[in-house]
């Protein structure tokens, strides 16, 4: 869910750096989401090569890595640059609007419009500050903070508190924090938690009740601090952890940042489905759902369903935990951390 990039630890980090870019411009300024989608799927798959890659045509053998995309990685090897990054850059139609969009609640419409009516920059923004939507507002308001990577450590302490927090609110909850961090990342781009109660199921009634009362103690303990949208399953915000007595005391450590959070409640039936589908990542999930076809199943972010001779998708089958979906495919079990690629 978040609009930052995730930093890289590959060797090839240059390649995927790029890559990344011209991914986002792809999507922001010409709006073609089928070069946003190639690009982000030749980062990923480089980003996991443990070798430094020498050519394009080495670059070509990985999944994803096209012709036109192994010669701008030869472009960038044998010169350190690319031209067409270069021509996106000094162009400030190209660097607006790509930089209107990594503020939250602006996305590529909204960014053109803005830049259209003169606003470029972040000063810009302060200065018809009451025009923006409220999301928008709370996207400026906190910038500079949503911009910052979130720690491993920082996310774990969230992770403690949530889970003991969910608890005081009732025993009966399950709350999972999903995304690269259940996949074992050192930092988060934000948090996002997948939550379910066994009153709520795929044929009961909504429970708007069940999400609204866990927002609503988390503003009491002042972890919500901010709130963009609620609705009856899905909720979107900014949390900040409070420092314990003993952070507190330590004069030099700075207050924890404001960090956006999005929470999911999930009927009880589909949660371990969604609970698979949110971990990620994109590329494991498309392998899972590939395998699963295979073995005559269709497979998504709610249900696994058999599919019938005639191709048909008959009933979702019971599903209590990730395990048994793997079971069901006959694929075998691999943990989050695993599931990276």
């Amino acid at each position: 869910m978040s609009k930052r990039k995730a930093p890289q630890e590959s060797p090839n980090e240059g390649i995927t750096d790029f890559l990344v870019e011209l991914a986002n411009y792809e999507k922001n300024v010409n709006r073609a989401i089928h070069k946003y989608n190639a690009y982000r799927k030749a980062a990923s798959t480089i980003s996991k090569y443990p070798e430094k890659i020498k050519s394009g045509t080495e670059a070509k053998k990985l999944e994803g890595v096209g012709q036109k995309i192994a010669e701008k990685i030869d472009e960038f090897l044998q010169t350190g640059t690319l031209r067409k990054l270069d021509k996106i850059r000094n162009d400030d139609t190209s660097s607006s609007i790509n930089f209107l969009t990594r503020v939250t609640g602006i996305g590529p419409a909204a960014a053109r419009k803005f830049f259209e009516d003169g606003v470029k920059t972040l000063e810009d923004l302060k200065n018809i500050e009451s025009k923006l939507n409220h999301h928008q507002q709370i996207g400026l308001k906190y910038f500079e903070e949503f911009e910052k990577r979130i720690p491993r450590e920082e996310m774990e302490k969230m992770e403690t508190l949530i889970q003991a927090e969910l608890k005081t609110v009732g025993t009966e909850y399950i709350g999972t924090i999903c995304g690269s961090y259940r996949r074992g990342a050192p930092s988060s781009g934000d948090i996002d938690i997948l939550l379910t109660h066994p009153n709520y199921t795929a044929e009961s009634e909504k429970q708007p009740k069940l999400l609204h009362a866990v927002v609503e103690h988390f503003e009491s303990i002042g972890f919500i601090t901010d709130t963009l949208s609620k609705g009856d399953t899905k909720y979107m915000g900014v949390c900040q952890l409070q420092k314990s007595a003993g952070e507190e005391e330590e004069e030099e450590e700075e207050a924890f940042l404001h960090r956006r959070i999005d929470i999911r409640l999930i009927p009880k039936d589909q949660y371990y489905c969604g609970v698979l589908y949110f971990t990620g990542s994109d590329i494991f999930n498309k392998t899972m759902r590939t395998h699963a076809l295979e073995k005559g199943f269709t497979l998504n972010e709610y249900t696994i369903r058999p599919l019938g001779v005639t191709g048909m998708a008959g009933e979702p089958l019971m599903v209590d935990s990730e395990r048994d979906i793997f079971e069901y495919i006959q694929y075998k079990y691999r943990e989050p951390k695993e599931r990276s690629q």
